[in-house]
């Protein structure tokens, strides 16, 4: 037994339809055009075969009248010229006008029947009938009004029933008087079996007219539509790939008609994004160099003035009063100006995609304890007590420890500056496939507006404040591109009033992907867990951002 493929499985085909329905410009549009013009067919089909069936019918009901109104009146002419007197004669009169009324008319079914409420008379002969099996067509209603009616004509579609089918028919009826005998209704059957043929004939034409109408269409819209679709698809293939970043490709020119202006425009704007994002790229270059090469002239002269205050802060106690404290802002500051200059040259080697890692097996834990030991007593002079909460689990990671601990002191830091003194809690958790690492101080935290700036560069919550830290405003974003280059997430939380929270999430292997963080964001202890917007923001690369 042949085995099936996965196009040639029922089962598939509603997919596979559902499939090309949503992806497919060109078998979408053929389908509705196929669709809407079968439907428009099948009305005037089904209207041209109703007309064509009423328009038979009342021709042949005409004839049908016309021929009965004949042969009855024949039959009459018979009776009223005969001078039977007994019942054989008038038996043979009978005989004499169904067989005028069959040579006559082009039906050989004839029902004569006497008409009830007569005197009984021996000369009457019996009912007699050529129906057949089709006897019993003729309705109760059609013989009360022959019945009640002489003179004038009644006629009854019915089902003529043969010895091996059936066909449709007209029953006409009408009374004649047999001399002596009294008055008889006399019934005629025609068949419409020829009109019955006819009418099929057409539906059957019609039909396969209609189908052939069908394809054509659909092979003349789907050639219609490729040709328009074509060039969209190259068109759309194309910006595909220009968005992809191959900013060379272009659509082919032919023609004058609309399509060749759309692939005129395209090209003419691909030139103009090729030409501005190649100054963009140049400008940011000089720049990055710019940046670069002025922080590294700088440390020469920064160097002496280093050395030269150095030995002006030495000596700053046998100085005048004015002189002494000069010499110690000198001092403070050129130490805030080195690292400035440090952070500005990690941002421009981050800019330029030059920095490699140094990745080994590393415990968060352990980096975690040292940070907060050497922020231990800048959290002590601000009031705030530093706690860590490390439940346990798979805690080592292949990082970078020395840009992990630079992120640790960042965040640690900015938690004891803007904690208002009150505790910051440092959380460390794990899984198999990543390690979490969460700040979370009680402080006066951000508005969802802050929040969406807090990882800019050179960027502050409060302009006034006074950094005690002596921050660089780099800190942050520094942060967020060591998390990044760790295929991490450095992410924030923060409300007014109830503090903030930064959750730093790394892979556990230097390769590895992140689906989900070991510590919860918002933290556990908010007390709007459902992220409302305006009310808990969560910021910064994962899958929150």
């Amino acid at each position: 037994m042949p085995q099936l493929t996965y196009w040639s499985r029922p089962r598939n085909w509603p997919r596979l339809l559902r499939s090309s329905w949503r992806s497919s410009l060109q078998f979408r549009t053929v389908t509705i055009s196929v669709a809407f013009s079968g439907l428009a067919i099948l009305v005037v089909g089904v209207y041209m075969s109703v007309s064509i069936g009423n328009d038979l019918f009342q021709s042949r009901l005409s004839q049908v009248l016309l021929d009965s109104n004949r042969a009855t009146s024949a039959a009459q002419s018979l009776f009223d010229a005969s001078d039977a007197t007994d019942r054989v004669q008038v038996q043979n009169l009978l005989s004499s006008a169904r067989t005028s009324i069959s040579t006559t008319s082009s039906s050989r079914l004839v029902a004569v029947l006497r008409v009830p409420g007569q005197e009984s008379s021996t000369v009457a002969p019996q009912d007699s009938s050529t129906f057949g099996q089709s006897t019993g067509v003729i309705g109760a209603d059609l013989r009360t009004q022959v019945q009640g009616n002489n003179g004038e004509q009644f006629w009854q579609s019915v089902t003529l029933t043969g010895e091996t089918t059936t066909v449709p028919g007209i029953v006409v009826g009408s009374q004649i008087t047999v001399p002596v005998a009294g008055r008889y209704e006399l019934y005629i059957a025609y068949s419409l079996q020829d009109a019955e043929a006819t009418l099929l004939f057409v539906q059957q034409t019609l039909g396969v007219a209609g189908v052939a109408l069908v394809l054509l269409i659909g092979a003349v819209t789907w050639i219609v539509v490729r040709f328009v679709v074509t060039p969209l698809r190259v068109a759309a293939e194309t910006s595909q790939k220009l968005a992809s970043g191959d900013l060379m490709v272009r659509i082919p020119e032919k023609g004058e008609d609309v399509i060749a202006t759309l692939a005129r425009s395209f090209n003419g704007m691909a030139d103009s994004l090729q030409s501005q994002i190649r100054e963009l790229a140049d400008l940011s270059e000089v720049q990055q160099r710019f940046v670069s090469d002025v922080s590294h002239e700088l440390r020469t002269p920064l160097t002496t003035i280093r050395l030269a205050g150095d030995v002006l802060y030495d000596q700053r106690a046998s100085f005048p009063p004015a002189t002494g404290r000069t010499a110690e802002l000198l001092h403070t500051q050129v130490e805030r100006f080195e690292l400035l200059l440090s952070d500005l040259l990690e941002i421009s080697r981050y800019d330029a995609g030059s920095v490699e890692l140094e990745s080994e097996p590393t415990n968060l834990v352990y980096l975690a304890e040292d940070a907060i030991d050497s922020l231990r007593s800048l959290a002590e002079s601000k009031g705030s007590d530093l706690r860590l909460v490390a439940p346990g689990g798979y805690l080592n990671a292949d990082v970078d420890p020395r840009r992990i601990r630079r992120v640790l002191h960042n965040l640690i830091g900015n938690a004891i500056e803007h904690g208002e003194g009150k505790p910051v809690v440092v959380s460390v958790d794990s899984d198999a496939k990543a390690v979490a690492l969460a700040v979370r101080d009680y402080g006066l935290g951000m508005s969802q507006a802050e929040v969406a700036h807090v990882f800019d560069r050179f960027w502050r919550a409060d302009p006034s404040r006074q950094r005690t830290i002596g921050g660089t405003g780099l800190g942050l974003a520094i942060s967020r591109e060591d998390a990044s280059v760790h295929n991490g997430w450095l992410q924030v939380w923060s409300r007014p009033g109830e503090g903030s929270c930064f959750r730093l999430t790394l892979p556990r292997t230097a390769q590895g992907l992140l689906e989900s963080s070991p510590l919860p964001l918002p933290p556990a202890d908010a007390t709007d867990q459902l992220g409302e917007s305006g009310h808990v923001p969560v910021l910064g690369g994962g899958p929150h951002a």
